[in-house]
């Protein structure tokens, strides 16, 4: 049993560590914004990989068949959001200060409930994570015990991993924005995430 939870932590890690749109995108919402929305963004991804996880462990390699045919338009439609993404948030960056809004009336990923959706649906897209989990899980035969246990406590690894790393992600956002107080260093760490964003969004549509 304990072998199957620290499997599940090293698949998480190995599939959360590396830095992606999805982190800098979380990194520049807690920098804008609060530790509270990153945080909710970070727990959007832990969620996701959780459940793709999940799917690959209780599923098996029927998944991964089924999710083949699919893999191009879902990397579309995640590079299109994150270009939209990348969009808005220059967007935000580089139009005249107003008033500010009420907390109720922020639009995009400006709230904790949208961060966490949003982002667990962004990460959702990418049907390679499920390919990833799903080779891991069908190369181990040694985790031991029940399937529904395995799949379970693996599951529960990869959910623990993703989170802690997110998190750190957010929180390291909320250290860079109390150095970055004035207006330029947000306008610049605006528009760098939105590059970046944009620029990993292109790199998608022409990696296959």
């Amino acid at each position: 049993m304990t072998t199957a939870f620290l499997a599940g932590l090293i698949a998480g890690y190995g599939v959360a560590i590396p830095v992606g749109a999805i982190a800098v995108l979380i990194l520049g919402l807690a920098v804008r914004t609060s530790f509270r929305v990153g945080a909710s963004g970070a727990l959007g991804v832990a969620t996701a990989d959780g459940v793709c996880a999940g799917v690959a462990a209780f599923g098996g390699a029927i998944v991964a068949g089924w999710l083949a045919p699919l893999a191009t338009p879902l990397r579309l439609a995640a590079a299109a959001v994150l270009f939209a993404l990348a969009a808005h948030g220059a967007w935000r960056a580089l139009r005249v200060p107003g008033p500010t809004r009420p907390a109720g009336e922020r639009r995009g990923l400006d709230t904790p409930v949208r961060a966490f959706v949003g982002i667990l649906a962004l990460t959702l897209l990418n049907p390679a994570t499920v390919v990833y989990f799903t080779a891991l899980v069908l190369g181990r035969a040694d985790l031991g015990g029940s399937g529904t246990a395995i799949a379970a406590l693996f599951t529960l690894g990869v959910f623990i991993a993703s989170a802690s790393w997110q998190l750190l992600i957010a929180a390291g956002g909320r250290v860079v924005g109390r150095v970055l107080t004035s207006d330029r260093g947000r306008l610049v760490t605006a528009l760098l995430s939105s590059a970046i964003i944009a620029a990993l969004a292109a790199s998608m549509l022409f990696s296959h």
